[in-house]
């Protein structure tokens, strides 16, 4: 049988009136880089690149850099994720702070930095009468200003990473009893870890790089403040060829940054969105669950007792105690409504899209301004407790289920989150897992995951 012809379809032509401008802002981008290429002496490379004086500033480099990169993730991680995660008077001018480093020429940094830590700046003369620090002239010094100008990099990369993670993740741990820091470190951070790094990658090259702010504040002292582009700057004075040498060690390791990130400036979590559109296997049919769930053993019938509390369409909420106990609630906002539940009572809100069910579960558990919920569990009154210890847990109409734990993890989340030991809070949830028949995929992720599995 004769194949159809497979049509060709054209390609969109750029019109020529934006492409030769296009070509050549490359031709002058990569004009200089081919110049280093061109006037190095090649010969004479590996002499230039071993001198005493090289290597002492490329030591003091290292140095000075991977300390300003600590310092800024140290300061700058809890900045970014102050910028994406809470609202503020004068944010805008903060992220306007943030910013300024960035297009502010590096001298006036310098001379900034000066003015505010030098000898006869605002608290250079305290720091020193307190407690003997002399920043100018100083590796630590160096270390500031290299901090200065390249800080701004990690947290504006890692904003636009927190920015581009839905808080529903964020959410659904606080409702399994995480505490906000135990939140932030295990699934704030590793759902933005591709923003960090590329962040932190960009931090520590811009800080390799860094001239204007460190010769002004800090000068230019062999062994002390001469870095590798402060050397470049006096050899090219001395030896122009010795220059350019240690101009390509420089050219080469901002390339080897750049084609590492791979284009992830903006730092979003795009391994996880990847994840999900990645297309789920089929579940197997000797895995199907079985329609009689079998009784779990005693410990976890005592351990992981549920009482459901309230359900909606696609939501459930759910309290974990060891006995039912009764539900009461005033919740006021847009509308006024008193929910009153007897223990083990399931409730079902129905209403269209825009009506506010999903609105009244997170007012229960605390998690919007849009609504309060005034809510008494038995003869416990949580109404000010924050959501990680009202004991009221929610499942999204997603899941949520945290794209970086494999489903035994998730599932042990919430124990681990109220501290049962890591081993004790697995075997637990292994069993769950195998009571619904879907023990034997508890290492996949759930990418991996077909959308029934995922829901149980």
């Amino acid at each position: 049988m004769k194949r159809p012809a497979l049509r060709r379809t054209p390609g969109v032509r750029a019109p020529l009136l934006l492409t030769v401008p296009a070509l050549l802002a490359v031709a002058f981008l990569m004009l200089p880089l081919v110049g280093i290429l061109a006037r190095t002496s090649w010969d004479d490379l590996g002499a230039h690149l071993t001198a005493e004086a090289t290597t002492q500033a490329l030591r003091l480099s290292l140095l000075v850099s991977l300390s300003s990169l600590g310092l800024s993730l140290l300061f700058g991680v809890p900045l970014a994720w102050l910028l994406a995660r809470v609202p503020f008077p004068g944010k805008a001018f903060v992220r306007s702070l943030v910013l300024l480093p960035m297009v502010l020429p590096p001298t006036v940094g310098g001379v900034a930095l000066l003015l505010a830590f030098g000898r006869r700046g605002l608290l250079g003369p305290w720091l020193e009468d307190t407690f003997g620090i002399t920043l100018p002239f100083h590796t630590s010094g160096a270390v500031l200003a290299a901090t200065f100008v390249a800080m701004p990099f990690l947290v504006i990369s890692l904003e636009g990473a927190l920015g581009g993670l839905r808080p529903r993740y964020e959410e659904t741990a606080a409702s399994l009893g995480a505490s906000p820091v135990r939140v932030f470190l295990t699934v704030t951070l590793p759902m933005v870890a591709p923003g960090l790094i590329a962040g932190a990658a960009l931090t520590w090259a811009r800080a390799l790089g860094e001239f204007g702010a460190t010769i002004t504040f800090a000068g230019n002292l062999p062994g002390t403040t001469q870095t590798l582009p402060l050397q470049v700057y006096l050899l090219l004075q001395e030896s122009p060829e010795a220059a350019t040498s240690v101009s390509l060690l420089l050219l080469a390791i901002a390339m080897v940054v750049l084609i590492a990130l791979r284009g992830r400036w903006t730092g979003t979590p795009g391994d996880h969105q990847r994840e999900r559109s990645a297309p789920r296997p089929e579940e197997p049919t000797a895995a199907a669950a079985p329609d009689v769930l079998p009784e779990p053993a005693a410990y976890v019938r005592d351990e992981a007792a549920r009482d459901a509390l309230g359900k909606a369409p696609g939501h459930v909420l759910e309290k974990a105690p060891r006995e039912r106990w009764p539900l009461h609630a005033d919740v006021t906002g847009f509308t006024r409504l008193t929910l009153a539940a007897d223990p083990g009572t399931t409730i079902a809100v129905v209403g269209p899209n825009g009506a506010g069910k999903t609105t009244l579960l997170r007012a229960l558990l605390g998690l919007t301004p849009r609504a309060h919920a005034a809510l008494r569990l038995g003869d416990s009154d949580v109404t000010a407790l924050p959501p990680h210890r009202r004991g009221v847990a929610w499942v999204p109409q997603d899941g949520a289920l945290f794209p970086h734990l494999s489903a035994l993890s998730n599932t042990a989340y919430g124990l681990r989150a109220h501290g049962v030991p890591r081993a004790a809070a697995r075997r637990e949830a292994q069993s769950w897992l195998d009571r619904l028949g879907v023990g034997h995929l508890a290492h996949r992720r759930p990418g991996q995951l077909s959308g029934g599995q995922a829901q149980r």
